[in-house]
């Protein structure tokens, strides 16, 4: 693979990467701590970290129209950018819990919507393009950003960038204004004929209700449909066939399923496989349906909604909520959300061990009782994997729910979903590969005792904000998976093999060696593999350091790529607390090995240059 420079965009040249290069450790430690060096070459970042330069520049130019309204000075306000009012009152709701008074007195919402008035703007309607601004004084902004980070509900990069061209062109402007304006007429169409619609009197007539499985439009959606299309392509230059969509959706869901593996879909044809074909999945569970998963704008956001609907249907009002349990070491944002968005908070089991489990058992055995455990499987970045048999026996003995985060050892290596009442995922890395488009799934298991609550807490409250280009994107990308997977297995064993036994190497991990095997051979399919993702470390920081400024694979967060990610994992995860993560075994120097599509041998050799380098550091005092 060809060097990154520091700060590119990995893939190089990608608008949407989903990733940024940090091509030695020095330049990790700088991104942490905000040095310019650093910062200021950076192209982009993980979305949910870094607010990707598009939404920057919308967020400027609302904030720029807003206080040219208001006598105040651009730089002492910004502006966080959500897809819906819904989401935005959330994060003004988390801001005024946490920020000081004179913060939360001065946020406001600025809801941008299509002017109906306008043709063209009535020809975008199936599009559902709207923004909905967080305007807050900058001492606000760390606290949105919070919300932003571990809620995964913000904007995608894809949205701010089309809906940013419709603010600049007058199509979407801020609903109070339309709703101020006596339309009492349709105004003269500008637009082709085939666009021209009576205009609606109800400014705010595109707001659809849109939630999970339910679109409600009225009639000729289909041919309107068309027309969008037809349209995007014409005014915009943007080439996305609307009616590729909801079929990109259900590929997309089969696929996370089980049900669909082969890469030829059709989605210009029907993509409806019948209730028999679907019952023959890899998840086991043959009234497993469609309709029981649900795609998300990034894997975090998958969680954070888990969490929200378990919480919703297992707090009944007036009663004091119930802890959830973090079993396991996790992903930087999923003990937050546990933490931050139930004033309970949640009880934390940093090792996953089997002590854990007893002690877990214990408490509960005392009469403490828990609204749900969230685990990942395997953990990152140790790669633990917790004993999801025993979980269960004591989730039905006790009554709480079981939400297991399966993005590492996906759904083509194990088989989670019969131990848990939900399964989410990070579509972002594996499933989707290229590293250049955002998306999360969820699966309800239909055989679980909160799965009717479950459903009509979807039908209710949960908001579909999965962009359209990113839909389009998320399925053509994900089409080749379970081929790929085959692939990241072979050479995550073939990498393994070189560090094993390697005497600079202190601890390696990987479920195939950790002491929790067991626990992943519980629920492996027989086809399946052991992942795509390595830890190691090394005898210490001076070879940590070597190793990775010398190893020639691509270098920055995320993980799950086509191709080779190295990244001093815990350093950017935990770089403010990393005396609190080694309490738990996880060591600073850790380094994180996402393998890619790579040839075997040149992954061979590219890693044991790598140690060779940090071989020659050891000779050194």
């Amino acid at each position: 693979m060809p060097p990154f420079e520091l700060g590119d965009s990995i893939p190089s040249e990608t608008a949407h990467a989903v990733s940024v290069s940090l091509p030695t450790w020095s330049a990790n430690v700088g991104y942490e701590e905000g040095q310019d060096w650093v910062v200021k070459r950076m192209a982009t970042g993980y979305p949910r970290f870094f607010i990707h330069r598009t939404i920057q520049a919308f967020a400027a130019d609302i904030v720029a129209t807003h206080v040219s309204t208001k006598a105040k000075r651009t730089s002492d306000i910004t502006a966080m950018l959500f897809p819906t009012p819904t989401i935005a009152s959330r994060c003004v709701d988390f801001i005024r819990s946490r920020a000081p008074v004179d913060v939360c007195s001065n946020i406001e919402v600025v809801n941008l919507v299509l002017d109906m008035s306008d043709p063209e703007a009535r020809a975008l309607e199936p599009l559902c393009p709207s923004i909905s601004a967080v305007i807050m004084p900058q001492d606000g902004f760390p606290f949105a950003k919070q919300y932003w980070q571990h809620s995964g509900d913000g904007v995608s990069s894809r949205r701010a960038e089309f809906c940013h061209g419709l603010f600049k062109d007058g199509l979407l402007r801020p609903d109070i204004e339309l709703r101020n304006a006596a339309v009492s007429a349709a105004k003269p169409c500008r637009g082709p004929k085939r666009y021209q619609r009576q205009a609606s009197l109800d400014a705010g007539g595109n707001q659809q209700t849109i939630m999970h499985g339910h679109v409600h439009r009225a009639t000729g959606e289909t041919a309107m449909i068309q027309e969008t299309s037809r349209f995007l392509e014409e005014r915009f230059g943007r080439n996305l066939d609307l009616s590729f969509v909801h079929p990109a959706k259900s590929a997309i869901k089969r696929r996370i399923a089980g049900a669909l593996r082969s890469a030829d879909h059709d989605l210009g044809g029907s993509p409806s496989l019948s209730e028999k074909q679907m019952s023959s999945n890899t998840r086991g569970i043959a009234n497993l349906r469609e309709e029981d998963i649900y795609l998300f704008p990034c894997g975090m956001n998958a969680i954070f909604h888990a969490h929200r609907a378990l919480y919703s249907i297992r707090t009944p009002p007036g009663s004091t909520p119930l802890k959830s349990v973090n079993f396991g070491f996790p992903y930087v944002d999923t003990l937050k959300i546990l933490e931050k968005f139930n004033p309970s908070g949640a009880l934390f089991y940093g090792h996953g061990s089997k002590s854990d489990l007893d002690d877990l058992e214990t408490r509960l055995e005392s009469g403490e009782r828990y609204l749900a455990l969230f685990c990942e499987f395997p953990g990152n970045p140790l790669l633990t994997c917790p004993d999801l048999v025993r979980i269960r026996e004591l989730a039905d003995k006790y009554e709480f729910a079981v939400v297991v985060d399966e993005t590492i050892g996906t759904f083509a290596n194990v088989n989670v979903l019969q131990f848990a009442d939900i399964v989410v995922s990070s579509l972002t890395k594996i499933f989707s590969g290229d590293c250049n488009v955002m998306g999360g799934g969820a699966i309800f298991n239909p055989n679980s005792r909160y799965y009717s609550a479950l459903k009509s807490f979807v039908q209710q409250q949960l908001e579909d904000t999965y962009w359209p280009e990113d839909v389009i994107f998320m399925e053509r990308n994900s089409r080749d998976f379970v081929a790929r997977i085959d692939r990241v297995n072979a050479n995550a064993e073939a990498i393994c093999r070189v560090l094993k036994d390697h005497p600079l190497v202190k601890t390696l991990y990987y479920p195939k060696y950790n002491d929790s095997r067991a626990n992943y051979e519980a629920v492996k399919l027989p086809q399946g593999g052991y992942g795509g993702l390595i830890s190691v470390v090394l005898k210490g920081k001076k070879q940590a350091v070597a190793f990775y400024d010398a190893i020639e694979t691509a270098k920055g967060p995320s993980l799950g790529t086509n191709f080779t990610l190295t990244s001093p994992y815990v350093l950017l995860a935990h770089y403010q607390e990393l005396d609190w993560a080694e309490q738990y075994g996880v060591d600073r120097n850790l380094i994180r090995i996402s393998v890619g599509l790579e040839g075997t041998d040149e992954l061979i050799n590219v890693f044991t240059r790598a140690l060779e380098v940090a071989e020659e550091q050891s000779q050194y005092p």
